[in-house]
This record gives C-alpha cells, structure tokens and sequence, in this order.
C-alpha cells in the first residue's frame, strides 16, 4: 500500500513537471556584463523577466546570464544578439561607437540634465519617427539612461571648468571624451573595473561616471570629491538598450509578443527612471558616510559649465551630417520632449 501510494505520488510530480515544461515554450537567454547582484540585475532586469514570465502565462522561460558569462566582450553584445547568438541582450549603445548616432543625442552635455524619467518617456516617444532605423536586426524592448555622468576626483576639489585642466579623466564613451576635452582634460578610455586601481595610482585624476558606480567600485575609497551641477544637473550621460534578436521575435506567437510589450511599456520606462534614481542616491550616500565631499555647484558654476560644454552639442551635429542625419532637429526635439515629460 506505501509502495502503491509512493509510485502515485511520483507519477503526479512527473506529470506537474512535464505539464510546466510543456508550458514554457520559449526558453531564452539574456545576456550583459554586470554582475548578478549588480542592481541593474537585481532591481531591473530580473523584474522585468518576471514580469514578461507572468503576462505570457507561462510559456516564457527568461534565463539571465551576468557578467559575460556566455563569452565575448561588452562590445560584442550587439552582435550576438544580432546574429542570434542569444535571444536577448542588455548594453550600452557607446560600447559600438557610431552604430546609435541618433540615439546619441541622449548622451550629450545638457540635453538630459537630471531628470532620467523625462529622458526615457522622450526616447520612447521618438523612438519610431526619429531611432528606429539604426536598431535593425533587433527588436528594442526598451531604452533607458542612468542618472548621468558627474565628476569624481581623487585629490582635486572642482568649482570650475579651469579646475580640469591638465587633469587625466576616464571616461565612459566618445561624447563624454568630447566633454572632457572641451574642459581641457585628457580623456583616457578603460573598463569600469579598471578604474579603482587607475585611480589609486595616479593613472587618472578623476572619472567622469555616475553615482551608482560608487558602491560597486568601493570608489569611496578612493576619492575624495563627488561633483555635479545645480539641482543635480549632470554633464552627459550614457544610453542603454533591452533588445530581442529580430528574428526570435518575429517567430514570437502575437500573445507571446504581447507581453513583453506589455512588460516594457511606458509604465515601465518610467518605473526604470525610479529604479536608477534610486540606484544613484545610493551610490552619493554611500561617499558622503565615507566622509567624502559632494559638491552641487552653484547655478552661475553650473554655467559656466554649460558655456564650455555647448561646442560639444555642435560638434556632435557637425559630425552626423556626413551620415545625412540632421542633428540640429534631434537636439530640439530631445530638448522639447524631455522638458515635455519632466517630472512625470
């Protein structure tokens, strides 16, 4: 009788286990480059798999693979979704210079300013009129920024744009090494991870990066200033991207389709604006309990910022023009919808 009573019960996990397996009819792989307790990981994507899981009843299975962990480099990201390598990738755009120019804008000096909601909701809107074209052979899920490039140094108190000059920077793409030599520094390029040790041996004098970087890095350790503009106004920022393999999409049933839309939907851009928001007051608070010294400078320093960093925009313009894009119309338009959605 235990006998018959032990195989009856094995027989129905058996079947429950088939039943669910049966369920998850799409089993895919996401890919990135951040660790599995990195907050991007654990605030983001992991919410946003659940909740893709959840609205496709089942039959979506996301698996998430951290920290390169399927092979290649964080540049190679784009490719290998691209050429469907893995289904899904979460990137940085500056991680391919020249593969986003309109997407971009987003990154230069004073189009975002301190307000990462508003910057997502304006991607979102000009996604399909103004970026689509330079996201074939993927299906974007979302766009979304991060709080914004700010200045952290390690011996040198800046008040003023003449304070870097001379000064080596590392920074995080090619619009903010435009950032950093418009304010007379050298930009020097190297890994995130890179930069604690950079820093501690004098390679740079400082990074142009966020805040959310500090906990991560232990870059309280080794700095002693935190600086950004008036009203948390930062001095570029960087663009990241949610995006499916075209072709995996296209073999999507429109049920299937339907929810990851309805898990990346404007609700959502706007829920990722708090999650980065969050992520940032972390990374400043964790400096200031350090004893570091966060600087907010004042609206007159703030621009005279602004003054030196307004070439960057035009040389950015300058430079789309021979790929036949018209810049000056993305900045307005970035601008008009940014303060459009601001405080949303």
């Amino acid at each position: 009788m235990r006998l018959t009573k032990t195989l009856m019960l094995a027989g129905i996990a058996a079947i429950a286990m088939s039943t669910a397996a049966a369920a998850q009819e799409f089993k895919l792989k996401l890919h990135h480059f951040l660790g599995p307790k990195s907050p991007a990981q654990t605030q983001m994507l992991e919410p946003w798999a659940k909740t893709v899981e959840e609205k496709s009843g089942g039959k979506v299975k996301i698996d998430i693979y951290p920290s390169m962990s399927l092979g290649g480099g964080p540049p190679e990201l784009i490719s290998q979704v691209r050429d469907g390598v893995v289904d899904l990738v979460w990137t940085v755009n500056g991680y391919t210079p020249g593969l986003f120019p309109r997407t971009e804008v987003f990154e230069l000096p004073f189009i975002h300013t301190n307000d990462i909601k508003a910057t997502n909701l304006a991607m979102r809107a000009m996604f399909d009129e103004y970026l689509a074209d330079e996201y074939k052979g993927v299906k974007v899920m979302f766009l979304h920024v991060h709080g914004g490039q700010a200045i952290h140094m390690a011996k040198s108190e800046v008040r003023k744009p003449g304070d870097l000059a001379g000064k080596k920077m590392r920074i995080p793409t090619r619009t903010g090494a435009w950032v950093i030599e418009a304010l007379g520094a050298a930009p020097a390029a190297m890994p995130v991870p890179d930069t604690p040790q950079a820093l501690s041996k004098g390679v740079v004098d400082g990074a142009l990066i966020p805040w959310e970087i500090i906990p991560a890095l232990n870059l309280q350790e080794q700095t002693d200033y935190q600086i950004e503009g008036v009203d948390m106004t930062r001095f570029g920022n960087t663009t990241f991207q949610v995006s499916m393999n075209a072709d995996v999409w296209e073999s999507l049933p429109d049920d299937v389709k339907k929810a990851f839309e309805d898990a990346s939907n404007e609700e959502w851009v706007k829920k990722v604006g708090d999650i980065w928001r969050n992520i940032d007051d972390n990374g400043i608070k964790v400096a200031t309990d350090a004893g570091n010294k966060h600087i907010q400078l004042t609206q007159e320093e703030t621009d005279a910022f602004r003054a030196k960093l307004e070439p960057v925009v035009d040389r950015w313009v300058k430079e789309v023009a021979a790929k036949n894009i018209d810049g000056q119309a993305l900045v307005a338009k970035a601008r008009e919808l940014i303060s459009a959605n601001a405080s949303k």
